[in-house]
């Protein structure tokens, strides 16, 4: 796979949102799709433990949660259902917890249902696709964000209060504002394209990374034709106006420097991980630059190749004949 299966990957969150890309393909017709999404409150199942020993008989019930969606904790595994345990009995986190579901809402109108809507996309592309499982828990931080695999979907909702949240994940300032429930969907989907994004895994190119994300990003706006550039992208909306007038500039250094075809890791980190700021190319751009031009290739790509369809373009891993084929050269579409 191209991306982690399990990673922090959530977006950031503007105050209002724009979209500054366009795609004139339609929603595909799903009407005769069909599509099971098995959903779980596995975080009732545990809030309902009273005792350590029904902890740990919760955890054995679900063993792969010890193995993987709280592999990350780096709690003695010896130790996990006393350490979960003590978090139920903390009144603080259960006015979390409670405060977590007013915040974020109806489970399956705000999450489940525009979900089995991007799947049935999904299933219209690729007929043999079968959706995951999809189970919700609360544990204090405990475990990730999202875990994803081909068979199941942990998300863990603590995750995604949002600014209103008593408590907030612990990671950077400038990555807090894209913790809250709009970003889950699509988090979900641009993972779920891993499945499909076919590259060359000799290319070890900034230019093929920056292709990479395009593709993943483009399969979103391909399943998700109606969400916002910045639930997407993970830009707010002022970076997404700023970067798209600037593009040229920032294509140019990238030009300027050789970056396309760079190699070494450190030196693509830089442009393709996210950070508060580029600073290699000045403060008003944004990080992760690197991904948001790999998009603005592949749209182009797109524009100039209608007749490709998504599998197709999932398929194609050579990033250099995209580059060359999409005619990219840091100019904004004629369109937009």
């Amino acid at each position: 796979m191209f991306f982690s299966r399990i990673a922090l990957f959530c977006f950031l969150i503007p105050i209002f949102f724009v979209s500054c890309t366009k795609d004139n393909r339609q929603e595909s017709d799903t009407s005769n799709a069909v599509v099971n999404l098995e959903s779980e409150n596995l975080d009732q199942a545990l809030f309902a433990c009273k005792t350590v020993k029904d902890v740990q008989n919760f955890l054995d019930k679900h063993p792969y949660l010890a193995k993987e969606y709280f592999a990350g904790s780096q709690l003695d595994p010896a130790q996990l259902a006393a350490h979960l345990f003590n978090i139920l009995q903390n009144p603080d986190f259960l006015a979390f917890r409670d405060q977590l579901n007013r915040l974020i809402g109806d489970r399956k109108t705000n999450i489940l249902d525009p979900l089995a809507e991007a799947f049935k996309q999904i299933k219209y592309h690729y007929p043999a696709f079968n959706a995951p499982k999809v189970q919700f828990m609360i544990t204090g931080f405990t475990g990730t964000d999202l875990y994803i695999s081909d068979s199941l979907i942990i998300i863990g909702l603590d995750y995604f209060g949002g600014p209103e949240a008593m408590y907030r994940p612990d990671v950077f300032d400038y990555q807090l504002r894209r913790f809250r429930k709009e970003y889950i969907v699509p988090s979900i989907v641009f993972f779920e394209s891993n499945r499909f994004n076919k590259m060359d895994p000799t290319d070890k190119t900034l230019l093929a990374d920056m292709v990479g994300y395009g593709k993943g990003f483009a399969f979103v706006k391909q399943v998700m034709p109606t969400t916002p550039d910045s639930l997407i992208t993970g830009y707010s909306a002022e970076n997404l106006r700023r970067t798209y007038a600037s593009q040229h500039d920032i294509w140019a250094y990238f030009i300027a420097g050789k970056l396309l075809y760079e190699s070494v890791d450190l030196k693509k980190k830089k442009f393709i991980e996210e950070r508060p700021f580029t600073t290699e190319i000045g403060q008003k751009v944004p990080g992760a630059i690197a991904r948001w031009v790999g998009w603005r290739i592949v749209n182009r790509f797109r524009a100039e190749n209608p007749q490709v369809t998504l599998p197709e373009l999932m398929e194609m891993g050579n990033a250099a004949q995209i580059l060359q084929d999409s005619g990219y050269n840091g100019d904004p579409d004629e369109e937009e």
